[in-house]
């Protein structure tokens, strides 16, 4: 659930990368630092600003959604180490030009990787501020050709119960798997992400790729993909099919509750405050044309 670009050189900005993956407390991926150290950090895209300041580090690697690990937040980041996610492949299937499978090295350098402070809020209604690096998915699903048949993105992530004890649940179809809308998939915010904080993704933040879709509530940003699958029908998702509280699109709205509690507001991490929901999380110029905001399905 949730929560190449110009390699910068010099030994100021290097010594910097160096200080901020020492300070992630040894849950990073060795092998992505190693291979990724031309990419990071990323130049910052200044085009998306948030306020409130970014969040601490030590919260974001500490308190994470990852059921695949643990249903208990704070526990995510202990169960993390037996995780290998190098060497890593994501198939390709479905209703596109270019199947198989592809490293994922030669998939990040497809397109131009960049920094962007996003606004993420989780459906349980707290939020962060958190810098993403990474590109819109949409270079990808371009150098795949998808068809034109191809009216739905499926993703589904890694499958390891060995590795990931949280998978041992039987009271979940695992592994997760999530769907977006083409359009939603091609909008120029969703992110093919791979780093945060300056360096590549820490295991407990969906290590070595992921999505990250600010508009949406924080599940539907998926983690640890391993499959790509284009599709004519609307697919199923986790959540969506295990419960009638979690729809489809999922997309922020302060106007429509969850069954279980109001989505009016949110606890921001940085303060432990309530501050006001804002619509689509605040992303409204570059999606809200997708939708008809008056429609619950939309949401829930």
């Amino acid at each position: 659930m949730g929560l190449g670009s110009v390699g910068l050189a010099g030994s100021a900005l290097s010594l910097g990368f160096l200080s901020s993956v020492e300070a992630a407390e040894g849950d990073l991926p060795e092998a992505w630092v190693r291979k990724w150290a031309d990419l990071f950090p990323a130049v910052r895209n200044e085009a998306f600003k948030i306020e409130g300041g970014i969040t601490d580090e030590s919260v974001i690697t500490s308190f994470n959604n990852f059921y695949e690990f643990s249903l208990i937040k704070e526990r995510v980041k202990n169960l993390v180490g037996r995780f290998e996610t190098h060497p890593w492949e994501i198939q390709v299937s479905g209703e596109v030009e270019r199947k198989g499978k592809f490293d994922l090295d030669k998939l990040v350098r497809i397109g131009e990787a960049e920094e962007r402070l996003y606004h993420f809020r989780c459906v349980e209604a707290w939020s962060a501020n958190v810098p993403w690096t990474g590109f819109p998915f949409s270079k990808i699903i371009e150098k795949l050709g998808p068809k034109d048949s191809a009216r739905y993105v499926r993703l589904v992530t890694v499958l390891r119960p060995e590795q990931l004890p949280g998978q041992k649940d039987t009271r979940y179809p695992w592994p997760y798997y999530e769907a977006l809308t083409m359009e939603e998939a091609l909008n120029e915010l969703t992110l093919f992400t791979f780093g945060v904080y300056g360096h590549p993704l820490n295991k407990q933040n969906g290590a070595p790729a992921r999505l990250v879709l600010p508009w949406k509530y924080g599940f539907k940003s998926i983690k640890s993909i391993v499959k790509i699958e284009f599709v004519r029908r609307r697919p199923g998702t986790f959540w969506g099919d295990i419960s009638s509280e979690y729809g489809f699109y999922a997309n922020v709205n302060p106007a429509f509750d969850h069954p279980r509690w109001s989505q009016a507001t949110e606890i921001f991490l940085n303060t432990g405050s309530k501050i006001p929901t804002r619509i689509y999380n605040g992303y409204g110029k570059y999606v809200a044309h997708l939708y008809n905001p008056e429609d619950r399905k939309y949401f829930f």
